[in-house]
C-alpha cells in the first residue's frame, strides 16, 4: 500500500495502473528489477492480492558503495584470474617433468636392453669356448651382474620393461625354463648362430 500511495502521489497514477502493472510483473519472464514478495519470503508468489512487499532487484547505493563493491569484484575476478593461470601452470610443468621422466625411462629402459644382449651374447661365446658350463644364463643372474643391489629397488620397474622388450621384440634371446642347482628358473638363451657371434657385434 505505501508503494501504490508513493507510485500515485509521483506519477498520478490510479491504482487500476498500479495492480496491472504488478499483473504484468508477475505474468512476465522478463527481469524488471523488481520482486514481488508475499508473507513467506520463500514461497513464490502467484496473485496480486497475495503481495505484501517489493523488492528491488537493483538497490539503490551511494558512489562510494558501488565503486568499492566494483573494486572488490575486480580484485576477486584477478585474484580467480591468477589462481586458475597458477594452477594451470603447475599443472603444466608437473606434466613437462613427467614427460621428462618417461623419456628418461624409455632411454634407460633400452640401455638395459643393450646390456643384457651383450651379456647373454657373451655368455654363449664363452659356452661356445668351454668357459661356461650351460649355454643358457639365469635371467636373475644377468640382472645381479648389471644391476647392484642398492640400486635394484629404484631400477625395478626399468628392468621389467627391458624384460618385457626383449621377450616381445628380441628374436635372438629366447626365454626358457629350466632347473638349475635343483630350483627351477627362467633363464635366456642366445638363438644366434655361432658363425654370426664375433663379426657383428
Amino acid at each position: 500500500m505505501e508503494a501504490q500511495e508513493y507510485i500515485a502521489n509521483v506519477t498520478s497514477s490510479s491504482s487500476a495502473k498500479f495492480v496491472a502493472a504488478l499483473t504484468w510483473i508477475l505474468s512476465s519472464n522478463k527481469d524488471v528489477g523488481i520482486w514481488l514478495k508475499g508473507e513467506d519470503p520463500s514461497e513464490l508468489v502467484t496473485t496480486v492480492d497475495k503481495v505484501v512487499c517489493l523488492e528491488s532487484a537493483r538497490p539503490r547505493m551511494g558512489v562510494g558503495c558501488r565503486l568499492s563493491r566494483a573494486l572488490l569484484t575486480a580484485v576477486t575476478n584477478v585474484l580467480i584470474f591468477f589462481w586458475c593461470l597458477a594452477f594451470l601452470w603447475g599443472l603444466l610443468i608437473l606434466l613437462k617433468y613427467r614427460w621428462r621422466k618417461l623419456e628418461e625411462e624409455e632411454q634407460a629402459m633400452y640401455e638395459m636392453v643393450k646390456k643384457i644382449i651383450d651379456v647373454v651374447q657373451d655368455h654363449y661365446v664363452d659356452w661356445e669356448q668351454d668357459m661356461e658350463r650351460y649355454p643358457y644364463v639365469g635371467i636373475l643372474h644377468v640382472r645381479d651382474t648389471l644391476i647392484p643391489p642398492q640400486s635394484r629397488r629404484r631400477m625395478k620397474r626399468v628392468w621389467d620393461r627391458a624384460v618385457e622388450f626383449l621377450a616381445s621384440n628380441e628374436s635372438r634371446i629366447q626365454t626358457e625354463s629350466h632347473r638349475v642347482a635343483g630350483e627351477d628358473m627362467l633363464v635366456w638363451r642366445w638363438t644366434k648362430p655361432s658363425s654370426f657371434s664375433d663379426s657383428e657385434r
